[in-house]
């Protein structure tokens, strides 16, 4: 039995703590025991339910209302839409497969309630054929 160069190493390593163990009370303590720089930031309402809370700005908002909307299709658009399209014998999903679209865009249109995309309006055009002359799209 002469020489044994083998040399057996083991390594065993501890895993690091997870994201949510990081930020327990309990390791940020730790840490600042050991004398290491520990940032911390407390997220504005975290945890909370504030999606119903009264801001300052809500006032300013409600004012400006009747200013800052977008533009929606007139519904003239929409009657036009539903007629080319009962007029070629297709449904709101029949249409909307045909343009690559959900039927809800669809639908959206026809009620005025879409904002006008110029994609889906050449779209929509060219599967139930020719836009009236003088029709607006947008109503706003």
């Amino acid at each position: 039995m002469a020489e044994s160069d083998w040399d057996t190493v083991t390594v065993l390593r501890k895993k690091g703590p997870t994201a949510a163990q990081a930020k327990s009370k309990q390791a940020i303590l730790a840490a600042q025991r050991r004398g290491e720089d520990v940032e911390t930031s407390k997220k504005w309402a975290a945890g909370q339910n504030k999606q119903h809370s009264i801001t300052k700005n809500t006032a300013k908002l409600d004012r400006e209302t009747e200013e800052l909307h977008h533009d929606r299709v007139t519904l003239e658009v929409g009657k036009v839409i539903q007629q080319g399209r009962q007029s070629k014998g297709l449904t709101q999903k029949d249409l909307a497969t045909k343009i690559n679209e959900k039927p809800q865009v669809i639908a959206d249109y026809e009620s005025g309630r879409a904002i006008p995309n110029n994609q889906v309006l050449g779209k929509i055009e060219r599967a139930i054929g020719e836009r009236p002359a003088g029709l607006c799209w947008v109503n706003g």
